[in-house]
Parts: C-alpha cells; structure tokens; sequence
C-alpha cells in the first residue's frame, strides 16, 4: 500500500496545530495522525481533538448529499426546493422575516470567514444571530471602545511574560480563547521554568489551576467585582505606572470607588488581603498580564470584566510592552493595516428585537433572545450556517419550540443534528480534509505572528463550501437556483479591491481594480482572496511595491508554516478611536457601573451553575467520534461533598437541577474539584433527541445546561448569562 503524508493545520479549535497526516490516497482513507514536529508555531503539539481527525472525516454519519424534508436529493432538486420554499416566504412575508444563525465554526474555516457575510448581506434581514454573542462578545465590545475595533484585543505575550493571571479561562483544557497558542502544557511550564508565577481565579479546581502556583476559589459571577477591587488598590495604593497614550485615567478613582478589597470580599469569596496582595504582584512583576475568558464573559457584567482585565494592563504598565498584553500583527485580514480603516465612534443599538427591544451589536441581535424572536417575534424562516443553537442557545426549549414552528428552514452543515433536524434543506459540506485552509481569524489573536496554508488532504465530488455559500448568496440576491458562483465570488473580491484601492495610505492606493484581479491569476475561491490579503497585508508584496514580500504562493511552499516574529509594540498605530489614544474610561461601561455597585450588597448564599470544557470537547462538536466520547469526557453535573450531603445527592446517582426558566436531570459527580456552592454542567450536550443521524453522540446523550440559562443578557453587550445561574439541586423521586 502506497503512503503519503501530507502537514494540514487542525480547524478544531483556536490553537491552530499542525498536523502530519499519513493517507492512504488509493483507498482514501487516514492511517495516522501526529503533531507536525516542524510546524513554526506549534512544533509537534497535538490535541486529542486534531489526533482524531481522521475519524471525523471518516465518520458514516458526516453527510454526504443535500436532504430535502430529510431524504436524500440531487444537487440540483436541493437548490430547487432552497429556491421555491425560501422564494415563498419572502414573497408573503419579506426578506424581514428571515432570520441567519452562524455557529462559531464559521470563523475556524476559510469559506465562513470570507463568504458568510455576503450571505448574509445578501439576505438584507435585520435578523443575524451568531455564536458571538453566546460567548465572546462582551470583549469584542469593551475592545472596539477603548481600542477602536473589536478585533483590536490585546493578547497575553505568554512566552514572555513573567507573571500570568487568568481569570474564568482553562487554557490547558480549552488550548486557548481569544488566545491563540499552541501547546499551552509547554508554555506554561516554559512560564514556570524561568521563575514566572502563574495564579488562576476559578471557581473550579481545572486542569489549569491545578497546574498553577496558586489557584483562588472566587465565586462565580463576580469576576469583575474583584478586578475593579484589584484596579482600584492600583491607584489607591500608588502601585499604578500606566503606559502612555491614555484618555480618562482621571476618572477612574472616582468611578472604582464603591469596589474597596474590603467591600468585594463578600460577594467574591475572596479575602481583602489576598486581592491586595495580588495587585501589589502584578505591578511589582518584571512583566505582568492579566488574561479573561469565557467565565469573564458570560456573567452579567461580562463587558466590564473584559474592560477591567484591560484596565489593569494599563496600569500596570504591561499593555503592549513584551510580557505584558500586545496586539498581533497578522500576515492576512480586514483588521491589521491601518490605513485601509478609519477612526469611528462604536455605535451599537442601530435595531432592536421585537420582543424586549434588545439592541444590536457590531450587526447582530443578542442570541439569547432566539428563542423568543421565533415564537413571539416576526421571525417565519431561518437559515442557519454551522450553528447549533438548539444546544448552544440559552432557553433551549424555547428555541426548540420556535425551530419546530418554521415556516421554511435552510441549513449549511455537515450533519443532521439537534438543529438542522427542522431543516426542509440540509446543504452539506466536504470534510475538513477535503478542504483548503488558512487561518483569517485565530491569526488575529496570536502569541506569535505566523502564517499557514494547507492543501485539501483528499479530493471530493462534493462541492465546496465557499461554492454553496456563493450559489446562496446570488439565489438570495435573485439569480434563481442556477445562480453564478464564479460571479458571485469575484464580486465578493472586487468589493475588497475597491475598497483597498480607495484607502489613503494603501499599499495599491489609486490603482486599477481590474489590474489587481488580473494580477491575482486563474485561481477562483477563498485562495484567491487570501492571495490578495497577503499581498496588501502587511508582510506583503504589495503587487510590486515589495518584491521580496508575502505572497499566496510563498506561504504555500513551506508547507510547516512562515514564522513572521514575536509580538511587538504596535501602539499608537493601532488604535482606530477617535481620539488616537487609548479610552480607558468608556462612557457606556462607566454608566453601568452603579448596576455593578448594586450587587455587592446581593447575598452570597445558594447554588449558581457555570459551565466546563473538555480537552476532547468543543462546545457539540466531536460527540460523534467515539475516541473522543467517554471517560471523563460525559456529561454530569459536578457539586461538592457538602453541598450534595446538604442537597441529598450522592455520587453515580441523578439529580433534578432547577432555575428559574427550567429543570433537567443529570447524572450527579461529587467531587472536590469545584466549590461549595457551585454546580457545574458541560456546554454542547443532550443530543439524545429524536430525529438525528448521530449515532455515537446520541448514545451518550448527555444534559442540555441550556435549558436551565435564561433570557438575560449583559446589557452592554447582549451577551447571553451562561454561568452563575442560581439553581437548586435535588434527587430524582424515587430514586434508590
């Protein structure tokens, strides 16, 4: 049998390793996987996830022909009935009625980044849901006011730094977030090994703070209590040396006031000494960075905790200094040239939902109001593009209520899961080996600047997903079912061009549009568009302007990766706020600060839930190959010794957990490794539901956490409330 090995960056999550993959290319089949040892980013690390690539592609279930009303069609009669049924809706009820959902891996593969938005553009409808507000928004927005964009977030220099606080992250399970950073076991230890100190905030005992010089239990919720504690003993105490370039230091004092070490060390959990003496060690530290994710994020004052981690950066002197918190510097996308942008006040709330009157941020509507925008708003059809919310969405059975009532649904997925169960339409997509790859968005987040492109591993009669987006983009757009992918797509194209050739400071400033395209060759797709990228990137050739610079086809031929450097100093540069400086004091965060103040007089008694990764997890994904379900790898609820005695639950058994929007049962697991007080369910799971064709994911089944979080947002940035969430714990009746 003949072999072949080809190197393919992992799409699986936001570290980007490389792989060496060893093909069967006659039978087409993977023999093995393994880290790719002469990646220049990762160097040989590999996750259980990206080790079991192979079974994903492999797996029986993936889908491998469009479905109508859940049987298999040809191509041609799927686009037919996309075209009929989604034409019907719009004709009685207006493109208005329509909704767009976007899963979260459209930004780990090249065709969603690039083409998803022209699809939704295409579509017109003020009705856009993404996974953005599930997770992550709350940075983009604390992001876009004090930098200017909300891709403009500063990034722990992790290889650097010699101090390292981690709030609501597990980077040892996650590999990562809003932090892209390949084998983080390895630079961790490296942290460790030349004397740098690693503290982690977490109300649960990870993989991350049982790895740490020093873990603190904080209550769940309250991250941002204690940061404003730690930010106001900065200046209280004289310990802060902010960097230059800052507006509104002045009036920090006076807005940080209510939050004392004293004062948050009720609600927190956490000792007035112990926040102190953490802020007396971050501005001592040689170099220092203070890091937040998803626990940071999803609370109700998830925007003001991403606002303070970046605060204390500044005052400690640590933002945009090695070791501290810098701004990458990608080779390619719409976020790393300043001259092809322009500094604009951040408006959010252009529309709102129907229902609460929600608002709008950076064009989409908060997901936690899905549920409810389909049953009671003016929602009549949807179309969802490698999302989940049936799972990932909170009030999950609202959702389901809303999904089940559709008019006309249309999906883009690779399976027939909990959500495209209700679809008239499944388009389906090739496997990630069947398709080419370069990373737009996780490039953006990096601790090192690099750049990688792959090759499809395989070949595939099945087209691609970057040619089904363009063919729904033109039959949106009237082109009927028949429509022009290859004009589709160098519209998309041209509309980059003219607006590069427009910017003053651009590299091809005032050229020709049609030139440009010319120059880029025969080439159709998204290699085509990172062609262009990297041109006017800033490594870039430039077309002509820098001979020796990045191109397309240099990248391609080092196939383990460009290593372009260590983050360095990029302010002012980089900032797009009016004012060209940084805007440490945002007016719409310091407005909501008295809503903060409230909770510190709030009782700290009861349960709250919060969520957890696993390292072979990512939010549904990959419950379908069994190397990767089972273990510890399951869905059960987590609850201390003494919260279960107290609660009358025991280890191996099954508990009734309870809110306020729903209830849920859920193999109980009493363990030490969380804290009293706090419960905790794994994101992705209860896919033992009807009408799936997940064989492996629906025997493991699992709970749906999100049948427990409800409607409530942070209003800063509509963000969904994921973690804690009061809920009660109780044993089945019944029960032995």
């Amino acid at each position: 049998m003949r072999t072949e090995t080809h190197v393919h960056t992992c799409p699986l999550c936001e570290a980007t390793c490389g792989l060496a993959i060893d093909v069967d290319p006659v039978g087409r089949t993977v023999l093995k996987v393994r880290g790719d040892d002469e990646d220049v980013f990762s160097r040989g690390f590999a996750c259980p996830k990206g080790l079991a690539i192979g079974e994903l592609h492999a797996d029986p279930d993936r889908l491998r022909a469009p479905l109508v009303d859940g049987q298999e069609v040809t191509w041609d009669e799927a686009w037919q009935a996309v075209a009929d049924r989604l034409g019907r809706v719009i004709q009685g009820s207006g493109r208005e009625s329509i909704a767009m959902y976007l899963g979260n891996p459209n930004v780990h593969n090249l065709a969603g980044a690039i083409y998803t938005p022209a699809v939704a553009k295409a579509l017109g409808s003020p009705w856009v849901f993404t996974a953005s507000t599930v997770d992550q928004q709350p940075k983009h927005v604390s992001a876009a006011l004090m930098f200017g964009h909300k891709l403009t977030i500063p990034i722990p220099d992790v290889d650097r730094t010699d101090y390292l606080l981690v709030l609501g992250a597990d980077p040892l399970t996650s590999n990562g977030s809003l932090m892209t950073a390949p084998d983080m076991p390895g630079r961790l230890r490296a942290l460790r090994g030349r004397g740098g100190r690693l503290v982690v905030v977490d109300p649960r005992v990870s993989r991350t703070a049982r790895a740490a010089d020093e873990h603190i239990a904080i209550r769940p919720g309250t991250d941002a209590l204690w940061l404003a504690a730690i930010a106001w003993t900065l200046l209280d105490a004289g310990l802060a040396t902010p960097v230059d370039g800052v507006a509104g230091l002045d009036r920090l004092p006076g807005a940080l006031a209510p939050f004392t070490p004293q004062a948050v060390a009720g609600p927190t959990r956490v000792p007035a000494d112990v926040t102190r003496r953490i802020a007396g060690e971050l501005a001592a530290a040689p170099s220092a960075c203070v890091y937040g994710r998803m626990g940071t994020s999803t609370v109700r004052f998830g925007t003001t905790g991403s606002w303070l981690v970046d605060v204390i950066n500044v005052l400690t002197g640590n933002l945009d200094r090695p070791g501290g918190a810098m701004f990458p510097l990608a080779a390619a996308g719409q976020t790393n040239s300043s001259p092809t942008r322009r500094a604009r006040e951040v408006a959010f709330g252009r529309w709102t939902t129907s229902v609460r009157g929600l608002p709008e941020t950076f064009g989409e509507l908060p997901a936690a109001a899905f549920g409810e925008e389909l049953v009671d708003g003016p929602i009549r059809g949807l179309i969802t593009i490698a999302g989940n919310p049936a799972l990932s969405v909170p009030n999950a059975e609202l959702v389901a209520k809303g999904l089940s009532g559709l008019d006309v649904m249309i999906s883009i997925d690779a399976y027939l899961n909990e959500t495209t169960r209700h679809a008239d339409v499944v388009l389906p997509i090739p496997s990630v080996l069947e398709r080419e790859h370069f990373d737009l968005a996780f490039s953006q987040l990096a601790v090192r600047n690099v750049a990688n492109w792959s090759d499809p591993v395989f070949d595939t009669d099945q087209p691609q997903e970057w040619e089904v987006q363009c063919r729904l983009a033109g039959l949106l757009q009237g082109m009927g079912p028949g429509a022009d992918v290859d004009a589709v797509d160098t519209f998309i194209l041209s509309t980059m061009i003219q607006r590069e050739v427009a910017a003053a400071g651009s590299v091809i400033a005032g050229r020709d549009p049609g030139e440009v395209i010319a120059a880029l060759g025969d080439r159709r797709g998204p290699a085509r568009v990172v062609d262009f990228l990297l041109r006017v990137g800033p490594y870039g050739e430039g077309f002509g302007a820098d001979p020796d610079g990045v191109t397309l086809e240099r990248v391609r031929a080092r196939p383990h990766g460009v290593d372009l450097g260590p983050l360095v100093p990029r302010l002012p540069e980089v900032l797009l706020t009016p004012s060209g400086q940084v805007e440490v004091a945002p007016e719409p965060i310091l407005a909501d600060l008295p809503r903060m103040a409230a909770a510190l007089d709030e009782p700290a008694d009861g349960l709250v839930m919060v969520g957890r990764r696993h390292l072979r997890s990512n939010n549904s994904w990959g419950h379908n190959v069994a190397t990767l379900v089972g273990g510890t790898n399951t869905s059960t609820v987590q609850i201390h010794p003494a919260d279960a005695s107290a609660a009358g639950v025991v280890d191996g058994g099954e508990a009734v957990v309870t809110s306020a929007t729903g209830s849920v049962t859920a193999v109980v697991e009493v363990t030490e490794r969380i804290t009293p007080g706090t419960v905790s369910l794994p994101h992705g799971w209860g896919h033992d539901v009807d009408g799936v064709r997940l064989g492996v994911a629906a025997a493991a089944g699992g709970t749906n956490p999100n049948v427990l979080t409800g409607p409530e947002v942070d209003p800063l940035s509509g963000n969904a409330i994921l973690n804690g969430v009061p809920v009660s714990v109780a044993p089945v009746v019944g029960a032995a």
